[in-house]
């Protein structure tokens, strides 16, 4: 683990209720930093806000940082009882829609996107194109999916967890946080870090939407709903003049081939290279801090 990638987070963490039942009280916890037009991290799985730790740092100076945990993952709240399809991704959009509501974020928002939070941020966007500064994303989904474009390493796992195996695989032994995560960050994941991400799903109970999101990969049309959602953002970014900065990682892992080529088509996107595999924000905070730093100030 390079030295320069601490495992220290600086940032506490508020709470604010996201919950469209009267009587339910479920609350997302948040980095909050910096003053000014918003700028949204938004993680993917099985992280969350403390992935954006050492990337925050580079721009809270210029604007209003916000960095949620998805609903059932970092310090936010559990769904109760949950079972198969109750972190779907129409789920997680809901949540979403209204934490930016009730954090006042809803105009002249800049996305900074990565992995599941990628799909969330531009369907967002897609849905709120007038409220929308700029889009950086790195390791995302921009198109629905084939087999032949998922990592060759990473089929069979991803198979079995979207199989009749997968609660055994996940539930049981936590396979997406004590391994793909590790797995997945080419420098290394320091001790202390893991046992950051590890620590929300310590009770398998808790484990359910490290489950889920592998599910709701849009992989040879399935799941249809998800597919759709992906199918139209992808169509919109291509001709979108919202302005795009492409973290492309090298050598990556989900955004390379096929996903890679579509994204270099897309309009008004500027593109730099920093060196990652998945998991970009452990990998290279300081250079994704950096091209954010350059980046945002020429947004309008």
């Amino acid at each position: 683990m390079a030295a320069d990638v601490s495992p220290d987070d600086p940032f506490p963490r508020q709470r604010v209720r996201v919950d469209r039942r009267a009587d339910g009280n479920l609350q997302m916890a948040y980095v909050e930093a910096g003053e000014g037009d918003p700028i949204v991290f938004l993680h993917g799985n099985p992280t969350s806000s403390y992935l954006w730790r050492n990337v925050i740092p580079h721009v809270q100076h210029l604007g209003r940082c916000l960095a949620p945990d998805l609903i059932g993952m970092g310090e936010s709240d559990k769904l109760p009882d949950p079972t198969r399809g109750s972190y779907s991704f129409s789920a997680h959009a809901g949540f979403l829609e209204r934490f930016l509501e009730a954090v006042g974020a809803t105009e002249r928002v800049t996305f900074v996107l990565h992995d599941w939070g990628s799909a969330l941020g531009f369907d967002w966007a897609h849905r709120h194109p007038g409220a929308v500064r700029g889009i950086a994303f790195t390791e995302a989904l921009v198109v629905p999916l084939t087999w032949a474009d998922w990592p060759a390493a990473a089929r069979g796992i991803f198979r079995t967890m979207r199989g009749p195996d997968g609660e055994a695989a996940v539930l049981e032994k936590n396979v997406f946080v004590e391994r793909i995560l590790p797995a997945s960050v080419a420098r290394g994941l320091s001790a202390e870090a893991h046992a950051r991400y590890r620590e929300p799903f310590a009770d398998p109970a808790h484990r359910w939407p490290t489950l889920e999101w592998p599910r709701q990969l849009p992989i040879e049309n399935v799941p249809p709903k998800v597919r759709d959602v992906v199918a139209r953002y992808g169509q919109w970014l291509r001709t979108s003049d919202v302005p795009k900065l492409f973290v492309n990682a090298d050598p990556g892992s989900i955004l390379v081939g096929r996903p890679r080529a579509f994204v270099r088509k897309w309009e008004a996107l500027t593109e730099v290279t920093v060196p990652g595999a998945h998991f970009v924000p452990e990998d290279s905070p300081h250079e994704i801090g950096r091209a954010l730093a350059d980046w945002i100030p020429t947004l309008r």
